[in-house]
Parts: C-alpha cells; sequence; structure tokens
C-alpha cells in the first residue's frame, strides 16, 4: 500500500470518528493506548570510565626473560589451584565480573577468547573491562609422541596461569546494567575450562552472608569438619592430605 492511499484511509477513519461524536459534547476526540508506568532509568553519574584504557590489553603467548637467562622448567605445583582465593576475591569497582568457581590454569587461548569477545561485544563508550589475573607464567612441559621414557623432563610445551576457586578473572563496569552486559559475560564462562560464574558485589556479599547464617544457625554439631578434626571412625587413615586442610571444601 504506497504512503498516498495509506494516509486517505487514515483521514477517512478519523473524519468518520469527528462524525459520530455528539455535538453537545464538544470535546475534541483524541485517540490514546492504555497507560502503563515504567520504571525511571538508573543513575550512572557517579560511576567514572577509566580514560587509560576502556578494553583488554594484549597478553604475551611466552613470559620475556631478560637475555641470558633460560626458561625455567617448573613442577605441577597444584597447591597453586587448590584452596580459596584470598586475595583476588572482589570487585575493584563494585559492578560486575566473572568468578572461578573451581580451581583451574588458564591457558593463553583461553585469554585471548575472553579478549576478542569483548572486544567485540562491548561498547567501549559506556563500558569497560580490566584483567584481574596475570600473563601466562607457569610452564608446562611434555615429551614428543612416542618417546621413550627417561631421559630428563621434557622441553616446555607451554604456559599457563593458575586460578583458585574464587578468583575474579575479569571485571566489567561502566554505565551498564547487570542485563545488558550477562549475555557477554555468561558466553565467556561457558567456554572456561573450569566452572565460572557471572556475579555482581551484591550477588557476592549475599552469598557470603547465606554461606555464615548457615553455618551460624548449624544445629548438628557433626559436620566434615569435627570429624576430620576429631578423627573419627580413624578417617585420617584414608582421607586425603588435602582434605584435612580445606575439610572436603575445595576439590
Amino acid at each position: 500500500m504506497s504512503f498516498s492511499l495509506l494516509s486517505r484511509h487514515l483521514h477517512r477513519s478519523v473524519s468518520l470518528c469527528w462524525q459520530r461524536v455528539p455535538a453537545a459534547v464538544g470535546l475534541p476526540w483524541v485517540q490514546k493506548a492504555g497507560f502503563r508506568h515504567f520504571p525511571a532509568p538508573p543513575d550512572y553519574d557517579g560511576i567514572e570510565i577509566p580514560k587509560e584504557r576502556q578494553k583488554l590489553r594484549f597478553f604475551d603467548r611466552v613470559p620475556q626473560y631478560p637475555a641470558g637467562i633460560r626458561a625455567p622448567k617448573m613442577t605441577k605445583r597444584l597447591d597453586l589451584i587448590r584452596g580459596e582465593e584470598e586475595v583476588h576475591n572482589n570487585l575493584i569497582y563494585n559492578q560486575y565480573g566473572i568468578v572461578a568457581r573451581r580451581g583451574g590454569m588458564l591457558r593463553w587461548g583461553h585469554l585471548e577468547m575472553i579478549r576478542m569477545t569483548i572486544a567485540r561485544k562491548i561498547n567501549v563508550n559506556k563500558t569497560f573491562a580490566i584483567w584481574r589475573i596475570d600473563a601466562p607464567w607457569k610452564s608446562i612441559t611434555k615429551k614428543g609422541q612416542g618417546k621413550r621414557m627417561g631421559g630428563g623432563k621434557g622441553s616446555i610445551d607451554h604456559y599457563v596461569t593458575p586460578v583458585k576457586a574464587g578468583r575474579v578473572i575479569i571485571e566489567v563496569g561502566g554505565k551498564c546494567s547487570l542485563k545488558e552486559v550477562y549475555p557477554i559475560m555468561n558466553m565467556i564462562a561457558e567456554k572456561l575450562p573450569f566452572p565460572a560464574e557471572v556475579v555482581s558485589q551484591k550477588m557476592l556479599d549475599t552469598q557470603r552472608e547465606k554461606q555464615e547464617k548457615l553455618e551460624r544457625e548449624n544445629i548438628n554439631p557433626y559436620t566434615f569438619k569435627y570429624l576430620i578434626q576429631n578423627n573419627m571412625l580413624g578417617c585420617h587413615k584414608w582421607i586425603k592430605n588435602i582434605d584435612k586442610e580445606y575439610y572436603g571444601k575445595y576439590v
């Protein structure tokens, strides 16, 4: 239907409506929709976006050592991914972030996936993102395919970044709501090699308060921690040494 024909039909319908209005009323005919109340948009006046850099910076695949220093080969060091993160477990800007729910190791490919997703999806004019982890620094060795046992430790294959449970991986903030950035951050969290979750500072505080309330109001004294500390049923003979430190809380 052309624009002129549409305008003609609209004018005809308005004329018919005017003819149906009684002359004694004396009020103009006004077409209006049902009233809806929309909440006011959030106020972002107190939020400042860092001016130096809004996107995540690039990480080197291999750490750079000074000239004359050979890259060291390291042991497994599983203690670097066991237990709970005690330092980087809060959000600096008190907005949104991705938190690891279990320990693991991030390769350079995972970090590059995070950086490229953030660079393509977020609007740098009103949103920013920062790293909360270091570049890959722990060396992982590997021997060649089909090589016999022995012959010393293998050569360095790649580098990783160890992460503990509760560690904040990236932080996103700016003039945006959690509903806007959640699909982007959840896409990243699902691709990581360990369980991760998109959280806000309010969600972190609520989870900690709930955990403290459960421990405080628990009426059963025989917790897993109590059983291990008192060596009940001789559990020290068959439980892992790591359970004697974290009491089965972290795998």
